[in-house]
């Protein structure tokens, strides 16, 4: 994840510096609580954390208590220093000072490798480094604990819950501040706090975990990006599809799903005898409308395009807002196609991509993703198809990064990584070239010679879903959307009540254009227009005496300073230019 500045460098990289931080406060919180055991501690992204098994639950409040000893702790501490010991000693050391998970990742380091271990002052720490050379180098940075989290050891749910801190580091105090900054818009843009705040969505754990609820403006958001979506599959002759949400069993054994994802598909349910699933893809119902008639070579390539919801098992504690979520609505598309068709409508994919992802501002990277461990299909058709994927992003000079193994069981793929407003990667729209789902499902097409053939089967979804794309385009917005998406793109604020007439008849027009406008008349005037920025409504067309008498608005524009004065006709032609447009700035021309 990319930053809005450039942080100070050092004499080591940025991730020593914060390794070696977090032996810092691993030495503190053992000074805290003598009977706490550690388990890992690296770098990540921007910061470290620690895991520790404790006492008792931590609290924000303990963090500064944590910080204040470890400021003590870099007065004394001198060099970071390394040394070796035998696995035999290692072990007898770490056991004699009951640190049991160290003992057991002690045990995951391969025979004949060098056990290595580094000090500070009383510290000493099972690691392969690398640090800071002295613990002076730490007294004048920039360092903060930010946050407390629960963490199963070693990610399984099985085993023990451990609590982690978190923390940053950094080679300034000025890139600290930076920093705590752009945590600070983060949360500020965070799609659940925005979500309570705006009324957008909700989720409801009775009703079911995982599960989101839209509400009437992001119900709004979502209906105007279908019939976009629509406007340009049915310009490219896709054809909409429905397919039910539950299915026999027995598909998802043919296709290979239950077998490769069986943890991710909800459990069983007996219909008539006969074990059902809720569908977790859309793609074996499409194969089934393409198998119900025999198809010619004159009918290829035939692309099925379905706004599809589907049901998949994520942990309990993966669970986040409607980024990760248990039922989702995938843009759903499956083209059957030749192999000579192959590269061309890999080409319109791509395509396709750019024009989506550009239209809402953002920035992308796409890698190829190849054969995962678990896969279906011989290596000559695995080649085959990255083969085709490659060959088409050369035709749209796309460059690819490299993603081994990252492939789908049944194909390799295109994934797309999108950068929004801060800088952060999203995952995007995916593209899987697909040889192994028309043997297992017996699909054939009658080829030029008469001869039966299979087709090849192209997966492809550009939001990817609904709910992760839309709550990552409130983040990326900060909830401010285009005009075209905007739930109430104009508030009309007359400033008396003589103005009201004028005011109803401008909000009529606004509405009868296509637009959603809300009447704002109680109150004094500066109240509404707090209001109006707050439910992030982006125009506030006020109307005064000498506006009412001239058929014209005086607009406040949200990030604008002045305000401008239209006629109506002129208003309105400019809100038609942004929405059709599809414009991602404010400001009228």
């Amino acid at each position: 994840m990319s930053l809005p500045f450039e942080p100070q460098n050092g004499p080591v990289p940025l991730e020593a510096l914060r390794h070696s931080v977090s032996h810092i406060m691993a030495d503190a919180v053992l000074r805290i609580f003598p009977e706490a055991k550690v388990a890992i501690g690296p770098p990540i992204e921007h910061g470290f954390y620690y895991d520790f098994e404790l006492p008792r639950p931590l609290t924000e409040e303990d963090l500064p208590v944590i910080e204040a000893e470890m400021a003590k702790i870099l007065q004394e501490a001198g060099a970071f220093e390394r040394s070796t010991m035998s696995r035999e000693d290692a072990k007898a050391k770490l056991a004699a000072d009951g640190q049991d998970y160290k003992v057991e990742l002690l045990d995951d380091i391969p025979e004949g490798e060098e056990i290595s271990f580094y000090s500070h002052g009383t510290w000493t720490d099972l690691c392969a480094g690398p640090h800071v050379e002295n613990a002076k180098q730490l007294r004048k940075i920039g360092m903060k604990l930010t946050s407390v989290a629960g963490a199963y050891w070693r990610g399984d749910s099985d085993k023990a819950m451990l609590q982690r801190i978190y923390g940053t580091a950094w080679w300034s105090n000025k890139d600290l501040k930076k920093y705590m900054a752009y945590l600070e818009e983060v949360a500020a843009r965070d799609h659940r706090k925005l979500g309570r705040e705006l009324d957008l969505f909700s989720l409801n754990a009775d009703f079911g975990a995982g599960l989101v609820f839209w509400h009437p403006k992001l119900g709004h958001v979502r209906r105007k990006l279908e019939e976009w979506w629509w406007e340009l599959h049915e310009a490219r002759d896709y054809w909409p599809v429905y397919t039910p949400h539950v299915a026999g069993e027995a598909v998802f054994r043919q296709s290979g799903h239950l077998e490769n994802y069986a943890d991710m598909i909800w459990a069983p349910m007996d219909v008539d005898g006969r074990p059902h699933r809720v569908k977790p893809m859309n793609c074996p119902g499409h194969v089934t409308i393409f198998n119900s008639v025999r198809h010619s070579y004159r009918d290829l390539p035939r692309r099925f395009a379905e706004l599809g919801t589907v049901y998949r098992y994520e942990p309990s504690g993966t669970l986040h807002g409607m980024l990760r979520v248990r039922g989702f609505t995938q843009d759903d598309a499956h083209i059957f196609c030749t192999q000579e068709q192959l590269a061309d409508e890999i080409v319109d994919v791509l395509k396709l991509v750019h024009t989506i992802l550009t239209t809402f501002g953002y920035e992308y990277t796409a890698y190829l993703a190849t054969r995962p461990e678990k896969s279906l299909g011989t290596d000559e058709v695995w080649e085959h198809a990255i083969a085709a994927l490659v060959a088409a992003a050369e035709r749209q000079e796309l460059p690819l990064e490299d993603d081994p193994g990252g492939g789908v069981f049944y194909g390799p793929k295109i994934d797309f990584k999108i950068k929004d407003a801060l800088g952060r990667e999203w995952q995007g729209p995916t593209v899987q070239v697909d040889f192994n789902l028309p043997d297992r499902f017996d699909i054939q097409f009658n080829d030029k010679d008469n001869a039966l053939k299979r087709p090849v089967m192209v997966h492809r979804a550009i939001f990817g879903s609904l709910e992760r794309f839309v709550g990552g385009l409130i983040e990326h917005f900060a909830a401010w959307f285009p005009v075209w998406l905007c739930p109430t793109p104009v508030a009309v604020l007359p400033i008396t009540e003589e103005q009201i007439p004028a005011a109803e008849a401008l909000r009529d027009k606004i509405v009868a254009a296509g637009f959603r406008a809300i009447l704002m008349s109680d109150g004094p005037l500066r109240k509404r227009v707090r209001e109006s920025e707050m439910d992030k409504i982006p125009y506030m067309a006020v109307i005064g005496g000498r506006e009412a008498e001239n058929g014209e608005v005086s607009v406040r524009v949200h990030g604008v300073k002045e305000q401008k004065t239209l006629s109506v006709d002129d208003f309105m032609t400019a809100l038609e230019a942004k929405r059709s447009s599809k414009s991602l700035t404010y400001e009228l021309e």
